[in-house]
């Protein structure tokens, strides 16, 4: 294993540190705690929380600022945080206003979340949450009961992060993302494996030559092995996989991101992109009013790719993706 680190039980304490140390004009790190929180004035508006184990960086504490997350609690590796750490997170964001959870389907981050709710309550602070989980590609995988949540809890951040700077109360902000909820869908694929430096060996294996379709962010199986093939395969396997999911129309709105794994270099994500615009809007004649692409939610040093859709059903969502924000790593 091959990493610049230190002692490997040391990884997330000492990754935290320095990040905070390096946008200290941007967040900070409450003391004793896993939680990276906002350095902005507050303005008794409601708070947005997430989290989750750590190596998925830039999520979920570089997503914490103005216009997207309060605050975001970081676990071990591919760890849920602890309820107490959770706790500490809302805590951190409250602003008088009520706090909102953003959850990616796993069951740690489900539990663990739903108790520090439950705690934070005791203490009269108001909490919402939504339980995003976009993945298409297998049902009650590892760790899951139902869908993973994956890279869609990007979006989750940003549309909600929008709407509660704009001054929207917890319940119009419950009640969109269970909207966004519903139009949000991801599917993946891994060339190679992560390493989780606290193990020190990659979570599973591939050939030299093998991909595997649907790989889930800390290396839970996907649905199918295959030899790897051109971009524009790859992306042909996605679009369809997603087409039977969503079930689109010529001229639907949608917007797109394509997520690197953590080792894939921006330029083979640009001309995934290429591909995938080649089907959605050449081909299937989808209107992609918004677009990125990037390192978003990554698996530590798995090389591979992911697709999000969300399917455009207002107007204001739009408005939402595209409102400026001031946080590290959108």
């Amino acid at each position: 294993m091959k990493k610049i680190i230190n002692e490997p039980d040391h990884v997330v304490d000492e990754m935290l540190n320095g990040l905070a140390f390096a946008y200290d004009s941007l967040v900070t790190r409450i003391p004793e705690t896993t939680v990276i929180a906002r350095k902005v004035e507050k303005s008794n508006k409601v708070g947005l929380v997430s989290g989750g184990g750590s190596g998925h960086e830039p999520s979920h504490a570089g997503f914490v600022g103005k216009g997207m997350l309060s605050a975001a609690v970081a676990g071990q590796v591919f760890t849920s945080p602890t309820p107490d750490q959770v706790l500490e997170g809302i805590k951190a964001a409250d602003e008088g206003a009520g706090v909102f959870l953003v959850i990616k389907n796993y069951t740690g981050d489900v539990m663990n979340f739903d108790m520090a709710k439950e705690l934070a309550e005791l203490e009269d602070i108001d909490v919402e949450f939504v339980i995003v989980d976009d993945d298409i590609a297998v049902e009650d995988s590892t760790f899951t009961a139902g869908r993973r949540g994956v890279a869609g809890t990007v979006f989750m951040h940003k549309i909600l992060g929008a709407a509660a700077d704009s001054g929207a109360s917890l319940s119009e902000i419950k009640e969109l993302a269970d909207k966004v909820n519903e139009q949000l869908f991801s599917i993946g694929l891994a060339l190679s494996p992560a390493t989780n430096p606290e193990v020190g060996k990659p979570g599973f294996e591939l050939e030299d030559q093998e991909i595997e379709f649907g790989i889930g962010i800390h290396g839970e199986p996907g649905y199918r092995r295959e030899t790897l093939q051109p971009s524009k395969e790859l992306a042909k396997e996605f679009v369809t996989q997603l087409k039977k999911e969503m079930n689109w129309s010529e001229g639907d709105r949608y917007a797109a991101l394509v997520n690197g794994m953590g080792a894939t270099p921006l330029m083979e994500q640009f001309v995934f992109m290429n591909d995938v615009k080649k089907l959605l809007v050449d081909d299937e004649k989808l209107d992609l009013a918004f677009r990125k692409v990037g390192d978003y939610m990554t698996a530590i040093d798995m090389a591979g790719v992911s697709l999000t859709l969300l399917k455009i059903e207002d107007d204001q969502w739009l408005d939402y993706l595209n409102a400026p924000v001031d946080v590290i790593g959108w």
